[in-house]
Order: structure tokens, then sequence, then C-alpha cells
């Protein structure tokens, strides 16, 4: 992420505020995805399979 980034996101009507919610919800949804494949969580029945377990 560089400052030309936010900027971009800026152009779109964000405020520094928006940038920083985005910001700690794309790291939790990060953090709980690397949490759930380290324990082996499956998943729900209705959710399709992850294709690099098929390799």
């Amino acid at each position: 992420m560089t400052a030309a980034d936010l900027e971009a996101l800026r152009g779109h009507g964000l405020d520094d505020r928006a940038l920083h919610d985005a910001t700690q919800v794309v790291a939790y949804f990060n953090y709980i995805n690397r949490i759930a494949d380290a324990l082996h969580v499956d998943l729900e029945p209705e959710m399709p399979s992850d294709p690099r377990a098929e390799r």
C-alpha cells in the first residue's frame, strides 16, 4: 500500500476513518482465515471446497 493507493481511495470518497475501518476489517478476516487454516477448521457444508486441497 502506497500513498498513491490511499489517494485513489480518497478520490472515491473514503476519508481517513473509512480507510482505518477498512484496514481493520481486512486485517481481521486475514487473521481469522489463517487461524482457521492452521487449525484445519471444516467449512460449512454449503461452502465450496478449497481448490488447493485437491492438488
